[in-house]
């Protein structure tokens, strides 16, 4: 099977989009807060169940790319359908949530309102993974520790709020 240039461009394209919404993220976060955001999280009080600092850059990269590819298996499908329109617009939904937690939760210091943004963005990547299911399974099956990683960290979001307000 030959895979034209085209392909793989949109392919990385893919992979890059939720990186940089990411890496962003996390820049402005550091320029509201004046300080990174893993001295940020290290000068809070956290539950016992929370991991080091270094695991967040980790496993962020990991599902951003993850994500970047169920969207590209979403996007071949063709942009022209409405099904891919509609779950592409979740797709958008999510990584635009994903993009303002970080912003709410380290560079404003508004944890309550980050939990109720991961809540909502719970909602919404549930809702893109169904939607994603009815054009390419693999595509949801690529989200599911996203998904998993989301209601972990509400939950860390959760206590972190009540343990430091």
């Amino acid at each position: 099977m030959i895979i034209s240039i085209k392909e793989v461009r949109n392919f990385i394209i893919s992979i890059l989009i939720p990186l940089i919404v990411g890496y962003l993220s996390n820049v402005l976060s550091r320029l509201l807060s004046g300080i990174s955001t893993s001295t940020y999280y290290s000068q809070l009080i956290k539950p016992s169940f929370a991991p080091p600092s270094f695991i967040f850059p980790i496993v962020w990269t990991i599902l951003y790319v993850l994500m970047g590819i169920s969207a590209y298996k979403i996007l071949k499908k063709g942009y022209d359908l409405s099904k891919v329109k509609d779950a592409m617009f979740y797709y958008w939904l999510q990584l635009a949530l994903n993009f303002v937690w970080s912003i709410l939760f380290f560079g404003l210091d508004l944890r309550f309102t980050a939990l109720v943004t991961i809540v909502l963005l719970i909602i919404v990547v549930s809702i893109m993974m169904y939607k994603f299911s009815k054009i390419d399974k693999k595509a949801m099956y690529l989200n599911i520790g996203y998904l998993i990683w989301l209601f972990y960290a509400s939950f860390l979001n959760y206590f972190i709020w009540m343990i430091n307000r």
